[in-house]
């Protein structure tokens, strides 16, 4: 099958590659510009792009979608079906007719539950006890077009939004495989009114933690932005990154240190895993504790 593939982070490069190792022709790969990176800030190619360029496959970064030379350069690929995997970008109503057998999106997450820009950390920041992968024919709303095939995960407690992303990634690149193979064979299914949620992006502001809230909601919190933007508590006048928690028995006035490295919360409490402090190395909380000689019954945030 001729394929042009729509894609830009790290995310989607084993949908790329599963693509390719199926053997089908990936005639395009659409990415976002290239983006300053590092310290340096060089201008920097996405993942996609440079598997693309590895393997040979002409590739587009275009500015406009609606406008420009974009439109008709897809087009002229001739694809006959287009592969949509964390693009970044709406595609216009326009560029969803141009393939043969439409666009299909692969969506980390169990529509219609967290449409949007980041499902995957938002389903760990609501503390949901699972997760999975769909397959939809693209429609003109976001993220609202027909079911074609599912694959359901369990969270575990513990796990962060970067495990998940891990796992989620290689999931999804077998579920579009197994998708394009059965295509002319699976009834869409239109995604159910209810149970409609959005998973809005992340900001910075995100990161500063409230220890009035309960342990459960800030262990959430610390799982859902790892690894960006992160969760941060302030202690001597800065913010200190808090890399990792687990939950712990405990109560107290919200943010005192209770025995062993644990924090009382709003309810219950969270232990101090791993924490860094601007510009030192990560360190375990009993560490960090140590080294700021902050005892029990002291304050911290």
């Amino acid at each position: 099958m001729r394929v042009a593939f729509f894609g830009t982070p790290a995310f989607a490069v084993p949908t790329l590659r599963a693509l390719l190792v199926a053997g089908h022709e990936v005639v395009a790969v659409v990415a976002q510009p290239d983006r300053p990176s590092g310290r340096g800030q060089q201008l920097t190619a996405p993942p996609t792009v440079e598997l693309a360029r590895l393997s040979g496959i002409p590739v587009f970064q275009p500015t406009k979608l609606r406008s420009g030379d974009f439109p008709d350069q897809l087009a002229a690929v001739s694809a006959d079906v287009a592969v949509v995997v964390a693009y970044g970008r709406i595609l216009p109503p326009a560029l969803l007719a141009t393939p043969r057998l439409g666009c299909v999106n692969v969506h980390a997450s169990l529509l219609p539950r967290w449409r949007g820009a980041a499902p995957i950390q938002w389903a760990v920041l609501a503390g949901d006890a699972e997760t999975g992968v769909c397959t939809m024919q693209m429609a003109e709303g976001l993220d609202t077009g027909d079911l074609l095939l599912t694959e359901r995960t369990p969270i575990a407690p513990d796990e962060t939004a970067g495990d998940l992303f891990d796992r989620l990634a290689p999931l999804g690149a077998s579920l579009l495989v197994r998708t394009l193979a059965d295509l002319p064979k699976i009834a869409p299914r239109a995604q159910p009114d209810v149970g409609i949620t959005h998973a809005a992006m992340l900001t910075r502001e995100m990161a500063p933690l409230d220890w009035a809230l309960a342990a459960t909601t800030l262990h959430n919190r610390v799982r859902g932005l790892s690894p960006w933007p992160g969760t941060t508590f302030q202690h001597a006048g800065q913010p200190v990154k808090l890399l990792t928690a687990r939950l712990a028995e405990g109560e107290g006035e919200p943010g005192t240190i209770l025995p062993d490295g644990r924090v009382a919360c709003g309810s219950g409490a969270l232990e101090l895993v791993a924490v860094q402090v601007p510009g030192k190395r990560a360190v375990s909380g009993a560490e960090f504790l140590q080294g700021a000689r902050i005892r029990p019954g002291d304050r911290v945030g």
